[in-house]
């Protein structure tokens, strides 16, 4: 317990304050934030008031008992010298209902897995789930040899699985790192593109190349591409070969034919993890062309050792609007198949 709770809520009154006092003045004033914004943005989420007196923190209204929460889980990063950004704030409002554990450990690579803490250590950040179906799809990819991971744009699907590999990477689990996805046009033609193979298939890769830049530096990332231990190609590219030892990522899936897809999951060798990526609502194959992701939920559902792992744009962790202008497309969908 970071905090002391000088009064605690009475139920009978909901306008009782809930006081909390803490030892650190110098991590109260990094837990408030610049003009006290971080205090502004948990009472905006949780409609309470958080008052600041010296030390001491008064929080008032019908959610003061998670309000306080949530800023003792705030202060407790601070101690544990990690940064409070707004995301940081938004993970722990969301993650309320996350002490569930996380499920038994399957070899050194879950040493991340403390107390119910999931954190993913990579060269440059340390990469921590911010919603419960994160932390949920975290973990099976750790647990399980073949991973699915599905739901909308701004979810971390591909950016989780990407810090996962990486992770595994950095401590020996893995010799190498493939990623790959369908080189499929987002709805529009490009035409031809100048230059060499590289050339033309890295304006597809580069949302890949972005997440292993998060985590590695840049010219680390360059000598393990150059040295074939990180690999990132098209799935065409992906016909006839054994990933052994491999920790492989296909991303976009949902792009990927039934029969690329079929290709693609028998490529899995010894000792290897493979993770699947895709947003159903955004399949940019020709009209009348199944989509291979739909197909693999509904023949892999119940095969031992895969595991399957959906978002909402409950999840999204990109801005606030994202998550909005997603659950407006769902609405619009739904109300279309209902009329149809």
């Amino acid at each position: 317990m970071t905090f002391s709770a000088l009064n605690p809520p009475s139920a009978e009154d909901p306008d009782h304050e809930l006081l909390m006092e803490f030892p650190d003045n110098r991590l109260l004033i990094d837990l408030c934030g610049e003009f006290d914004r971080n205090l502004a943005h948990i009472e905006q989420i949780l409609d309470v008031q958080i008052i600041r007196r010296g030390n001491q923190l008064a929080v008032m209204g019908e959610a003061r008992g998670e309000g306080a929460r949530v800023l003792n889980a705030l202060y407790a990063r601070l101690e544990a010298r990690k940064p409070v950004e707004p995301a940081d704030i938004d993970a722990e409002i969301r993650m309320r209902d996350s002490d569930k554990g996380t499920g038994s450990r399957d070899g050194d690579q879950l040493e991340m897995f403390k107390g119910g803490q999931v954190e993913i250590k990579t060269r440059k950040k340390t990469v921590e789930p911010r919603t419960q179906a994160q932390k949920d799809y975290v973990t099976a990819l750790y647990q399980n040899e073949l991973g699915f991971g599905i739901g909308p744009a701004g979810t971390g699907k591909t950016y989780l699985a990407v810090a996962v590999g990486v992770s595994m990477f950095l401590t020996g689990n893995v010799d190498r790192i493939i990623l790959s996805r369908p080189a499929v046009e987002a709805g529009e033609r490009l035409g031809f593109l100048p230059g060499d193979m590289k050339d033309k298939v890295d304006p597809y890769m580069q949302p890949l190349y972005d997440a292993l830049n998060d985590f590695l530096p840049g010219k680390q990332t360059a000598k393990l591409i150059e040295d074939k231990r990180i690999e990132i190609a098209p799935l065409a590219f992906m016909r006839g070969r054994t990933l052994s030892n491999a920790f492989v990522v296909l991303d976009e899936a949902q792009n990927a034919t039934t029969m690329q897809m079929k290709m693609f999951l028998t490529r899995l060798g010894e000792g290897s993890r493979m993770v699947i990526t895709g947003d159903r609502s955004q399949v940019d194959l020709p009209r009348g062309v199944k989509s291979g992701l739909r197909d693999a939920e509904a023949l892999l559902n119940d095969v031992k050792g895969v595991s399957f792992n959906y978002f909402t744009a409950k999840d999204v962790v990109r801005h606030p609007l994202v998550a909005r202008i997603i659950e407006a497309y769902d609405k619009a969908e739904l109300k279309a198949d209902k009329q149809a």
